[in-house]
């Protein structure tokens, strides 16, 4: 099997000079190469290792190597035993030459998954009930089964209705919000999502998608951006939701106090036969009935009270006349509500109607955020995912003696504090550029006024909503919640994506000698240390969940998370990219979770969607937004485009579609603007100085995946155009920035000075490097890239001997090391090998292995990592030891022998 990637040459692209000021492109693209009837058959598995109990339905992606899948080619999906599941595929990515890169599929939902699958070519299998999607005028009508959904297309209501067969289970669903005027005793207002656009995006027969866009609408105004995805699988009597809203209110002013979704239940049934179900966590079930016939002082009979408890239809003939004859004189609850305000703790509690003293109900450590509300005959749940951990959250279920109940999933608590979007601090005389460096200096903070605005940040949710044609069982209710909570995901094996040559440079598991499974080890250690340390340090919240912190503060034994930019991570120097790489080469759901996390909340809170500053990303800080450094090299969509390609998920999709055109925030946003004596350079209108790692490489990760998802050389014409003007300046990528024509795409100018920082090539450059050399080849740019590979990490005396210019400051050799590991690779020279695997086992700005490292914790004499006491570690430097090792794996694994006999003699 190869380890990394091998540039084939002979499939280059081929380059031609084009007069004027036009850019370089290729004068064709690669020769189509597709081998017919050479489909590798494609092993998929559960990431926990094990079939679960119930699936929502599955989507998950495959990659291909190079001409070996053509497009139109039909694909199977077979169990275990070799038989043919229903199954649907899409294209997700093609290579250069047309043939396809990476197919997403989808799998009915279902109760008896198959424990292992294979992806096969053949034609697919049609589910006994597939989807069936209809569009009318106004309506867009799914049906699975004997569940019908009926989706609107304008106005208030997202989902019209729902039926279970004949009978009409939800009434409409609505996205609703409120925001106070102060954080607290402020007027309230009341909003309701507005349908503006519906777009159906897939039919079945296995899988539909339809996307709502909007906003929400009420006292005249109209704000809190919308889209809405409806996720309809064969096999299933429930929608996955996917909401997502953008923030694009005014700070000071505007406080949400409510954000959630509405359904109206009509429920005909006495009330002993009206139920309500809420998860109060794994397996355990708070169940009641809006009259209770259990713990009375009579009576009603063991069936009646047995009925009662399961959920089904309690005959008054067949109760106690002790009983029956006093029903009214029992207290009918009406109203119920799930709050989780903090992580650790949640209430709920129940009144019989308004105006009604509440009573205390149960509490508990994390509830799991489903809600019922129904009868025998049919009823509704809603789930949210990551209840707990995006606290404060709300499940209500009200009027449930009425003739039509409600069950509002609350994604922001109204029973909680309004959010507050407003800085964490004030200006502290900041107003000049010198004296906000001085803030820099000695807090890490880059700080502006007016430029730590929260107004933009976004945030996704996931839910699940059920048409349930009775109040369904204890045992199923709870397989519900669980398959919400943590949703099973079917993954391609990782030795069947690393031969299909994808993503760049990336090494399989190897414990085959002692130095290479106690770098295996730390590894591990690394992920299952961050994802304990989410929970130990309680990294949760609706705007916080999915990330982690930057530093630790040793003194204080807890993270920095209230000095300026040493808090929140941010991904500064790509964790982001260091957790998936993990997941591309073990598979493990422990790794894929953590990263997964990350991505909802990196992509979303760290970006802005909107404003002058959309497109940007910020840096690391004590809020997601309080840093004024925008930039590309957080947005960066290397970050988000394995979980895309491994998942199909179309809000990522949107995501990165959306950072293409982001280049041209920067004609009016500068980032280096207040570097201490920078040169100040008078640049033409559109143009604008790049470095070419934080800011053209961010970019180019855009560009390249917009490229492989449409087939629109557009794309890769301004790849090679960047690519070719780096190559073209004296210095090349040593020059580290040049003014970039934002028409052309080209960077101009001479490119005459040397210019290195430690970052250019440690925010995913070194990963979308490797891909664009794959792909494309314009042999200076490539000469270009080597070049700095080599000297980044050279000592000062080969240095200056090259050069006869001072060496300068660097920093994160040890990261770096797998920039020398690259070149040495592609050039075949054992003597960089060796110091490449010098800089990674010297430890020198990074995590090292050494056992003389005071900043790293022993468990025993071959394992290393932090412990809870002593994390010693920064995340910086975690995320970089561990996308190192990775690499250098993969590209000098027996030079890392050779270093490591050598250093022990």
């Amino acid at each position: 099997m190869k380890t990394g990637i091998i540039v084939s040459r002979r499939d280059s692209l081929r380059l031609g000079l084009l007069t004027g000021a036009s850019a370089l492109l290729p004068a064709a693209a690669r020769p189509a190469n597709v081998r017919g009837g050479s489909v590798p058959s494609t092993p998929v598995r559960w990431i926990d290792d094990a079939a679960p109990p119930l699936s929502l339905g599955q989507t998950f992606g495959v990659p291909w190597p190079q001409g070996a899948l053509r497009a139109g080619v039909a694909l199977s999906v077979k169990d275990a035993e070799g038989k043919a599941l229903p199954s649907q595929h899409w294209p997700l990515a093609t290579w250069p030459d047309g043939s396809l890169k990476w197919t997403a599929h989808a799998l009915p939902a279902g109760d008896t998954p198959s424990a292992s699958m294979t992806v096969v070519q053949g034609k697919p299998v049609a589910p006994p009930a597939p989807v069936l999607l209809r569009e009318t005028a106004d309506r867009i009508v799914i049906t699975v089964g004997s569940v019908q959904w009926t989706i609107g297309t304008s106005g208030n209501s997202i989902i019209h209705s729902a039926k279970a067969g004949e009978r009409t289970v939800m009434g409409s669903l609505a996205l609703i919000a409120s925001v106070d005027s102060a954080p607290q005793g402020g007027e309230r207002s009341h909003f309701t999502g507005r349908i503006d656009k519906a777009t159906v995006e897939q039919k079945g027969p296995v899988r539909a998608v339809v996307k709502l866009e909007g906003m929400h609408e009420g006292q005249g105004r109209a704000w809190l951006p919308f889209v809405v995805r409806l996720y309809a699988y064969a096999g299933a009597d429930h929608l996955r939701v996917v909401h997502s809203f953008i923030f694009d209110g005014d700070p000071a002013r505007d406080f949400i106090s409510g954000l959630g979704l509405q359904a109206q239940v009509p429920i005909d049934a006495a009330p002993h036969d009206r139920h309500v179900r809420i998860s109060t966590g794994a397996d355990a079930l708070f169940s009641e009935a809006v009259r209770p016939l259990t713990g009375l002082r009579r009576d009603p009979g063991a069936a009646a009270r047995k009925a009662q408890i399961a959920g089904q239809a309690v005959a008054i003939d067949a109760m106690a006349p002790t009983v029956r004859n006093l029903l009214g004189r029992i207290p009918t609850w009406g109203d119920f509500t799930l709050s989780q305000l903090s992580a650790d703790g949640f209430t709920i509690t129940k009144r019989t109607k308004a105006g009604q003293a509440w009573i205390d109900a149960t509490s508990g450590t994390r509830s799991q955020g489903l809600g019922y509300v129904g009868s025998p005959t049919g009823g509704v749940a809603i789930a949210a995912r990551y209840f707990w951990q995006r606290h404060p959250a709300q499940i209500d279920i009200s009027g449930a003696d009425t003739d039509q109940a409600s069950l509002t999933a609350w994604l922001w608590s109204s029973n909680a504090q309004p959010m507050d979007m407003r800085p964490y601090r004030d200006v502290m005389g900041m107003e000049a550029y010198a004296a906000q460096n001085e803030g820099l200096d000695i807090t890490y903070e880059d700080y502006e006024p007016g430029w730590d605005s929260a107004t933009g940040a976004a945030r996704t949710s996931e839910l699940t909503l059920w048409a349930c044609a009775a109040t369904p069982d204890a045992a199923h209710l709870a397989a519900m919640a669980q398959a919400n909570a943590t949703p099973p995901q079917l993954m391609v094996t990782p030795e069947r994506i690393h031969a299909a040559d994808v993503l760049g440079i990336w090494s399989l598991p190897d414990r085959s000698s002692p130095l290479k499974a106690r770098i295996e080890d730390q590894l591990v250690n690394l992920v299952d240390f961050y994802a304990e340390e989410v929970d130990r340090r309680g990294w949760y919240g609706f705007w916080n969940h999915g990330d982690v912190m930057h530093t630790y503060d040793e003194d204080r034994h807890v993270w920095r998370y209230d000095i300026g930019g040493y808090a929140w991570a941010n991904s500064e120097l790509s964790p982001d990219l260091w957790l998936w790489y993990d997941v591309l080469r073990s598979g493990r759901a422990r790794a894929f979770r953590l990263a997964e996390a990350m991505t909802r909340h990196t992509g979303e809170v760290d970006v802005y969607h909107l404003g002058r500053f959309a497109g940007l990303g910020t840096r690391h800080g004590v809020q997601h937004w309080s840093d004024s450094s925008k930039q590309p090299r957080v947005s960066n969509a290397a970050y988000r485009r394995i979980f895309y390609y491994l998942t199909g998920d179309e809000r990522v999709g949107d995501l990165m579609r959306a950072l293409v055109p982001s280049d041209q925030a920067l004609t009016h946003v500068e980032i280096g603007r207040k570097v201490p004596g920078a040169e100040r350079k008078t640049l033409p209108e559109g143009v604008v100085d790049f470095s070419f790692g934080t800011v053209w490489g961010s970019l180019a990760a855009a560009w390249l995946t917009e490229w492989e998802r449409t087939g629109d050389v557009r794309w890769r014409d301004r790849l090679v155009a960047g690519m070719d003007s780096i190559g073209r300046l004296k210095y090349g990528w040593l020059a580290g920035s040049a003014p970039y024509d934002l028409k052309s795409g080209r960077f101009i100018g001479p490119g005459d000075n040397i210019s290195i920082s430690h970052l250019n090539a440690v925010f995913g450059a070194f990963e979308v490097n490797a891909e664009l050399l794959q792909l494309i080849d314009v042999p200076r740019y490539r000469a270009a890239w080597l070049d700095y590979c080599r000297w980044f990490n050279a000592s000062p005396q080969e240095w200056e001997a090259h050069f006869s210019l001072p060496f300068g400051k660097r920093n994160l050799k040890e990261g770096h090391s797998r920039l020398t590991a690259y070149v040495a690779r592609e050039t075949g020279d054992a003597a960089l090998s060796t110091r490449a695997a010098r800089e990674f086992l010297g430890g020198e700005a990074g995590l090292g292995l050494s056992d003389g490292d005071p900043r790293v914790a022993h468990s025993g004499p071959d394992f290393v990592g932090p412990t809870v006491e002593w994390p010693g570690v920064s995340t910086n430097a975690a995320s970089q030891w561990g996308l190192a090792a990775i690499q250098n794996l993969a590209l000098i694994p027996d030079a890392l022998e050779w270093a490591a006999a050598e250093k022990r003699n």
